[in-house]
């Protein structure tokens, strides 16, 4: 009974903080910022506009398709060219309702947004967070580093380690060569831009360890694929993906 007080009293005190910080910081949409009844979620309209990933999807990269084929189907892509890495979720379609979430917390310096992304990431990707023994952020190259300031990757990774109890390393994988910006560019040309772009900083901390690779957005899964393939060339046991949005292709 006497250790049962002080829990209750800083239960108590813990819910009077939230209270406080609530009238001086009113909990607001994520999205468009309108006034929300919680802490770290979306008004109803955002909401709605929302696409939320989940099954039936490509067993490997995760591509939603739009009828079931059987848990055992992998997308067209995939059965065409089998990918470095063994699965790949997503907690959103990357579109116009999402893209605004997306480019404030990369380009924005919206940092505050990676716990609630992390806590969305950590419920799309249980199953691989269950199952792996070290998180890694997809890294930036040292000068877009210091122009950006800092790697969301790396924070949505270190947020999702703080939550999971996973351990992360966010320089197991190093970024050495300065690629060109990805956003106009195809699939072969991707593949291209990345190839020996990546290295292991510390092959040692990876011996037999199942990775979770993390990112914030999943395009054509050129760059994961690349990671995927240095990790594994490195000593990792396993490589899956997570990533907080990613791009619905009419493949699926």
């Amino acid at each position: 009974m006497t250790k049962l007080i002080p829990r209750l009293v800083l239960a108590a005190l813990g819910r009077t903080a939230r209270l406080a910080l609530d009238l001086v910081l009113p909990p607001r949409c994520l999205s468009c910022g309108t006034l929300t009844g919680t802490m770290g979620g979306l008004c109803p309209a955002c909401w709605n506009r929302m696409v939320f990933l989940g099954p039936p999807w490509c067993r490997s990269c995760g591509h939603p398709f739009e009828a079931d084929p059987g848990p055992a189907a992998v997308c067209g892509i995939c059965a065409g060219k089998p990918r470095q890495f063994g699965r790949a979720r997503a907690v959103l379609r990357y579109d116009d309702a999402s893209k605004p979430l997306v480019l404030g917390f990369k380009h924005a310096d919206k940092t505050a947004l990676a716990p609630h992304f992390a806590r969305w990431m950590a419920r799309a990707g249980a199953d691989l967070l269950a199952e792996a023994d070290l998180i890694v952020p997809v890294p930036l190259h040292r000068w877009r580093l210091f122009h950006r300031r800092y790697n969301q990757a790396a924070l949505l990774a270190g947020a999702l380690s703080r939550s999971s109890g996973v351990p992360w390393a966010a320089e197991a994988l190093l970024r050495v060569r300065r690629t060109r910006p990805q956003g106009t560019m195809g699939r072969l040309q991707r593949h291209r831009n990345v190839q020996g772009a990546f290295t292991i900083n510390d092959p040692s901390s990876l011996a037999g360890r199942r990775v979770l690779l993390v990112d914030d957005v999943l395009t054509t899964g050129a760059t994961i694929d690349e990671c995927a393939r240095i990790l594994l060339r490195g000593g990792a046991r396993s490589v899956d993906v997570l990533t907080f949005a990613r791009v619905v292709l009419a493949h699926g």
